[in-house]
C-alpha cells in the first residue's frame, strides 16, 4: 500500500498489523478492550474479570483468567485500518506471540511500574528486539501508581537494549494522576472516563517539570540528528514537525522506544497512542523490507495462527505482505496446494466475510489443509526465495511433562487425531509415543500450558485422560565378569531342539554398549549360528534381573556344542538367551539412572533461591556466571537426576515471578545403590513391570 508524506517523515497508509505484548497480567486484553471501543468497533468497552470482553473468551481464558492463546480484532481509526492481537503474557503461551512479531508492523509493551515484573518485561522486549520490529511502551495503571515516571524509567531501563524516551509526563493532584502533558505537542490532557482527554493549559506547577523533561526527550533524539543538536546547543527551539520526524524516525529505526504512560480500563491516554500508530508506526511496506522481500512477485501472506473452529473447519490466520488474495483462489504452502475456502476479518470470535484481501490485511483463510502456523502461502508458483526471510519460528523446548492414558484402548485413535489438531493451533506442544516405556507423553511450556490442552481435549472432543508423573528410562548394568553356560535342549516327536553355548559376559566402559565377539575353536559351534547366539544375548538385555534394559555389556562366546539334526538357528538363540540371563544375574547387577545436563537461567537476585532448587533435587552444580548479553541475569550449568526433573519449571518459575527457565540434555547414566535402588526396583516390580519404569 502507498504512504502519505506528512513533512520530512513518510506516513504509512494501508492497513496494519499490531502486536500487544507484555508480562503477565500487565493489562494487555483490557487496552485491547480499551483500543476496539475507542475506535468504535465495539459500542462499549468489554471487561475481563466481568466476562463482556471481546478478548479471553475461550472458555479456558475465562475459567483460568488468563490469555491462553492471541485475542484477534479489527479496527478502523481515521481512516487507517488496524489489525490488533493481543498476546497471551504467561511465559507458558509466549511462542504465540513469536508467531505473530515478525510480521507486524509495531508492538505494543504493555507494563507496569513493578519490579517484580522487570525480567518477564526483559523476556518480551528481547524477542521484539530481536525480530526488529518498532515498537512503543505503554506503561498502564498510572491511576494507581505511586512512583515518580522518571524513576519508573530509569527502573524499566534495564529491560530495554535501547534507551526509553519518555513521550508525557503525568499531571498529579493529591497523590493520583489525573491527565498528562505530551512533551512532543507541549499541551496538557485532562483524563475523561473513557472519552477522549481534555485539552487544558499546562498548569503553573507543572511548567519547569515539562521543560526540563522535554529538553531531555529532545537530548536523546539529538544523538541521531546533528541538526537538532546545533539547534538545541544554540538555544533554539525546534520546529515541531521536526520533533515527530525525528521521533517517526528513531522509533522506526529501533533507535529508541517511547514510553506512554495511562490507564487501559479507564481509556485513559489511550487516545493519544492511537495517533501515535497513526502518525509514527510503518506499514507493510516497511515491514517488507526489514523481512528482506522484493516489492513485487507472486501474493505472499504469513500463517501467525491457526484456529479449527466446531462449524467452519481450520482457519489459518494469515498477514498478506505482497498482492492480493481472493476466495477460491489456490495457493501453496509448503506441505502442498489449497483452494482458499472463505476469507474473513475476525473480531474475537465474530467472522466477517470478504472476498479478497490486499497486502497489509490480516485475514483469516478457510480450509487450507496443507498450511501451518509459521508457512508462507504463495499466490503463485511456490516462491523458495521468500522461504529464508519468512522461516517458521522453531517452537522452544519442552519443559514440562505428563504421562496421559485413555481409560479404553480404542479411544487411543482419537487422542492422536485430536492432538493433532491442539498441536495444529500450538506447535509448542509435543505429543509423543515413547516405544521403550510404552507410554504417551504430552509436553509442553509449563503446568498451566498443559493444563489447557488437556481441558481443549476434554471440551472440543470429548477426549479424557487420566495423567501421571512420566516414566524415568532407567537402565541397569552388571559390575563383575562370570562365565557361564546356556544349554537349550527339547524332544517333541520329529526333530528336537538343541542349542549349546559357553558365554564369558563382562561389564564395559559407560556409554561403550554392548559388544559379542566370540572365540570358539574346534567347530565346537557352527559359524552359522554365532549370528543367532549374538541376538539371544541381545535378547536377554531388553529386561535384566532388575527388570531394566540392560546397557554396557561384553559377551564373548567361547565354546559349546551342537546336534546335527536338532540344532537350529532358534535353538541357539535360545540358548544364549538362557545363559546371557544367567549371567547378568550372577555378576552382580546395579541400577542405573539417567543424569540431566541442565542449564538454569534467572534474573540475578534469584540465583540463591536457584541453587537451593537445585540441591534439592539431588543435583550438582558444575558452574554459574552472568548469562552473556544479558544484564541482571545468570546462568547455572548443572547436572540432575531425571528421575528429579518433575515440576522443576513450576518451582523455577514461582521464584522468580514467572521469569525463570531451563534447558536440558541427557548426559550420562550413574549408578544408584542402597535404599534408593531398593525403593525403584520395588516400586517397578510392584506395578507388574508395564507401568512406570
Amino acid at each position: 500500500m502507498g504512504e502519505t508524506k506528512t513533512s520530512g517523515e513518510v506516513r504509512a497508509n494501508g492497513p496494519r498489523l499490531i502486536a500487544l505484548v507484555g508480562p503477565f497480567q500487565s493489562g494487555k486484553t483490557t487496552l485491547f478492550e480499551s483500543l476496539l471501543a475507542h475506535t468504535g468497533a465495539v459500542a462499549r468497552q468489554g471487561q475481563v474479570r466481568e466476562g463482556t470482553s471481546v478478548g479471553d473468551a475461550a472458555p479456558e481464558a475465562r475459567a483460568h483468567a488468563m490469555s491462553v492463546e492471541p485475542n484477534i480484532g479489527h479496527a478502523d481509526y481515521l481512516g487507517d485500518h488496524y489489525t490488533f492481537v493481543d498476546c497471551p503474557g504467561s511465559v507458558e503461551f509466549s511462542h504465540d506471540m513469536r508467531n505473530v512479531l515478525p510480521v507486524c508492523d509495531a508492538a505494543i509493551v504493555v507494563c507496569e511500574a513493578e519490579p517484580r515484573k522487570l525480567p518477564a518485561l526483559q523476556l518480551v522486549l528481547r524477542e521484539i528486539e530481536d525480530a526488529g520490529v518498532p515498537h512503543f511502551l505503554f506503561l498502564n495503571k498510572i491511576d494507581t501508581a505511586t512512583a515518580n515516571v522518571r524513576d519508573t524509567l530509569a527502573m524499566l531501563q534495564p529491560a530495554s537494549r535501547a534507551p526509553l524516551l519518555l513521550r508525557q509526563i503525568p499531571i498529579w493532584q493529591n497523590g493520583i494522576a489525573v491527565g498528562f502533558i505530551d512533551l512532543a505537542l507541549e499541551r496538557a490532557y485532562v483524563y475523561r472516563e473513557h472519552a477522549p482527554s481534555e485539552v487544558i493549559e499546562i498548569p503553573p506547577g507543572e511548567a519547569p517539570q515539562e521543560k526540563d523533561a522535554r529538553y531531555s526527550m529532545l537530548e536523546r533524539l539529538a544523538d541521531y540528528d546533528d541538526a537538532l543538536m546545533e539547534e538545541l546547543i544554540s538555544d533554539i527551539e525546534p520546529p515541531r514537525d521536526q520533533v515527530f520526524d525525528d521521533l517517526t524516525r528513531e522509533l522506526r529505526g529501533g533507535h529508541v522506544a517511547p514510553l506512554f504512560i495511562g490507564s487501559a480500563e479507564r481509556g485513559a491516554g489511550v487516545t493519544r497512542l492511537l495517533k501515535a500508530l497513526r502518525h509514527e508506526t510503518p506499514g507493510v511496506a516497511a515491514t517488507r523490507a526489514r523481512l528482506g522481500l522484493k516489492e513485487t512477485g507472486p501474493a505472499l501472506a504469513r500463517v501467525i495462527r491457526t484456529i479449527h473452529t466446531p462449524h467452519g473447519g481450520k482457519l489459518s490466520l494469515s498477514r498478506i505482505l505482497r498482492g492480493s488474495f481472493a476466495e477460491g483462489q489456490t495457493v501453496a504452502a509448503p506441505g502442498g496446494e489449497d483452494k482458499i475456502g472463505g476469507l474473513s476479518q475476525l473480531l474475537g470470535v465474530t467472522a466477517t466475510k470478504q472476498t479478497k484481501g490486499d497486502a497489509g490485511e490480516t485475514l483469516a483463510f478457510g480450509r487450507l489443509d496443507h498450511a501451518a502456523t509459521g508457512d508462507v502461502l504463495s499466490g503463485g508458483a511456490r516462491n523458495d526465495a521468500a522461504a529464508p526471510a519468512l522461516a517458521r519460528v522453531a517452537p522452544p523446548a519442552p519443559v514440562h511433562a505428563l504421562a496421559v492414558t485413555v481409560k479404553d484402548r480404542k479411544d487411543e485413535m482419537r487422542l492422536a487425531a485430536a492432538m493433532s489438531k491442539l498441536i495444529d493451533e500450538d506447535p509448542s506442544l509435543v505429543f509423543l509415543h515413547d516405544q521403550e516405556l510404552s507410554e504417551m507423553k504430552l509436553l509442553g511450556q509449563g503446568e498451566m500450558h498443559i493444563r489447557v490442552a488437556l481441558e481443549r481435549l476434554a471440551a472440543r472432543y470429548g477426549v479424557i485422560v487420566e495423567t501421571h508423573k512420566p516414566s524415568v528410562a532407567y537402565k541397569e548394568t552388571i559390575r563383575n565378569k562370570v562365565t557361564v553356560r546356556g544349554r537349550h535342549k527339547k524332544q517333541s516327536g520329529g526333530h528336537g531342539q538343541f542349542g549349546d553355548v559357553v558365554l564369558d559376559v563382562a561389564p564395559r566402559a559407560p556409554g561403550e554398549g554392548f559388544a559379542f565377539t566370540e572365540t570358539v575353536h574346534g567347530g565346537a559351534v557352527p559359524r552359522q549360528y554365532f549370528s543367532s547366539v549374538e541376538i539371544g544375548c541381545q535378547d536377554a538385555l531388553e529386561r535384566g534381573p532388575l527388570g531394566f534394559p540392560v546397557v554396557d555389556v561384553q559377551a564373548t562366546l567361547t565354546d559349546g556344542s551342537y546336534h546335527t539334526v536338532d540344532s537350529s538357528d532358534m535353538a541357539f538363540r535360545t540358548a544364549a538367551r538362557i545363559g546371557m540371563s544367567d549371567a547378568l544375574a550372577k555378576a552382580e547387577p546395579m541400577l542405573l539412572e539417567p543424569i540431566l545436563a541442565v542449564s538454569v537461567y534467572v534474573p540475578s537476585e534469584a540465583m540463591s533461591r536457584a541453587t537451593s532448587i537445585v540441591s534439592g533435587r539431588r543435583g550438582q552444580i558444575m558452574g554459574f556466571g552472568q548469562r552473556p548479553g544479558w544484564e541482571g541475569w545468570d546462568k547455572l550449568e548443572t547436572l540432575i537426576p531425571e528421575a528429579e526433573m518433575g515440576n522443576l519449571i513450576v518451582e523455577l518459575r514461582s521464584a522468580t515471578s514467572g521469569a525463570g527457565f531451563f534447558e536440558a540434555r541427557f548426559d550420562h547414566l550413574t549408578g544408584v545403590i542402597g535404599k534408593q535402588a531398593r525403593e525403584v526396583v520395588a516400586a517397578h516390580a510392584g506395578k507388574g513391570n508395564g507401568g512406570e519404569h
